[in-house]
């Protein structure tokens, strides 16, 4: 396959010498299975019963809300992404926005970090699905898990990502499992539709919306990572749009059917003290034992982890490739044309931070750290639209009140969060 050179007029501030680059080699199904893998994770399989026990048969409308806040962001997302389909892409729209490279540097690092918590997050849950079936230490299983997951996303990128799409197809498969299960069931699931909607007046129920809604938007995230895979694209003008917004809306059907079969077949209330409630809807639904939803959520975490790795080394290289980390990052494997080095510094920190720390309360942070990378990205977007001027030729462009209603929602959504997580607000 043939190697790509950067652009030449990318970014003010962005090195700009040519340089053998990454292979646009992903085409819009590899762009669109690597956003759903890592957008629909395995926390849908433990927020269904949050959900249902904030909303009950309303929640599968928080979904929907949350959807629509996403969208804003995904539009802002797919004009900087065509405007500069670059690695580390939320650094390059903030040097191309403000010129101040140490706060282009932090934004790369602020998305670096976010990741690998993220990442080892996901590892140390691997191992608790893992051990019902192998008596090993956790701490074995963890180690496994990120060196062999590791070894994967060293290998080129169309069989790395091809690896996490077969991933992504078990993983969403089972969700629509259970689905179809649901529907076949009988009548119930669309009888019943007319108990989503709650009445206009009620105002309680509504504002308990609100507050499902701020825990829903958290399911989304991971969508924007597909902006950094955006230099491995072929015709990332047109591919790397509707890769997003194909994510979101694959994502807000299956989130929403999810959510409606199964407070349709166990009671909110029961959902909500579950601790594997989608396992428990699929036992109710089948009399099946939740064997099958156990396996499916080990390929959940994996494919979590490798979709991680990915996006991490990604950002570590075009980071380096702005001039903003070590030049050695740069080099690709002559066999892989991968960024190799990035991806072993982030196997390396996904590793001692899923052994070392404590990943309970850092994991916290995580959601506040992307809406906080939403609001800026949507702020970058403001302030390069301000500036006027016909964009580039083939650039996707959303009307100039989205990237301003994009930053209000994020603010507000991290505003009320934070109130919440403080106790300044009780939902």
């Amino acid at each position: 396959m043939r190697r790509v050179r950067r652009s030449d007029a990318i970014a003010p501030g962005i090195d700009s010498r040519p340089q053998p680059g990454l292979i646009r080699a992903l085409s819009l199904t590899h762009a669109t299975l690597y956003g759903l893998g890592v957008t629909i994770g395995a926390g849908i399989y433990v927020l269904v019963g949050v959900a249902a026990g904030r909303s009950g048969m309303h929640a599968p409308l928080a979904f929907i809300g949350a959807a629509l806040v996403m969208a804003l962001s995904a539009a802002s997302f797919a004009e900087l992404g065509t405007r500069m389909p670059v690695s580390a892409s939320e650094a390059a729209y903030v040097q191309a926005a403000f010129h101040r490279r140490r706060l282009s540097l932090a934004v790369g690092l602020l998305v670096v970090a976010t990741a690998m918590i993220s990442a080892a997050t996901i590892s140390v849950g691997s191992a608790g699905y893992i051990g019902v079936f192998l008596d090993v230490p956790d701490k074995a299983i963890i180690a496994g898990v990120v060196v062999s997951m590791g070894a994967l996303a060293c290998l080129a990128t169309v069989q790395s990502v091809t690896f996490a799409a077969v991933m992504t197809v078990i993983e969403v498969g089972g969700l629509l499992l259970i689905v179809a299960a649901g529907f076949f069931a009988g009548p119930e699931a669309v009888n019943r539709l007319p108990e989503m909607v709650p009445a206009v007046g009620d105002l309680a129920v509504w504002a308990g919306l609100s507050g499902t809604m701020l825990i829903a938007v958290f399911a989304y995230t991971g969508f924007e990572h597909l902006v950094n895979v955006a230099e491995e694209l072929k015709e990332p003008s047109k591919t790397l749009p509707r890769a997003l917004f194909i994510t979101v809306g694959v994502s807000t059907t299956i989130y929403a059917a999810v959510m409606w079969i199964a407070v349709v077949t166990v009671p909110p209330a029961e959902l909500a003290r579950s601790q594997a409630p989608l396992a428990m809807v699929f036992e109710r639904l089948t009399g099946m034992p939740p064997l099958l939803m156990s396996l499916i959520a080990i390929v959940a975490t994996l494919n979590g982890i490798i979709v991680h790795m990915i996006m991490i080394a990604r950002v570590l290289y075009g980071l380096a490739t702005q001039g903003n980390l070590p030049g050695g990052l740069v080099r690709l494997h002559p066999a892989t044309g991968t960024p190799v080095r990035a991806t072993l510094i982030g196997i390396g920190a996904i590793l001692a931070l899923a052994l070392l720390a404590p990943i309970a309360g850092l994991a916290d942070f995580t959601a506040r750290f992307t809406l906080v990378i939403f609001a800026i990205v949507n702020l970058a977007l403001i302030a390069i639209k301000r500036r006027g001027g016909p964009p580039p030729p083939g650039v996707f462009v959303c009307p100039g009140w989205v990237p301003v209603a994009g930053l209000a929602s994020s603010v507000l959504l991290l505003a009320s969060d934070v109130a919440v997580s403080l106790g300044l607000v009780t939902l």
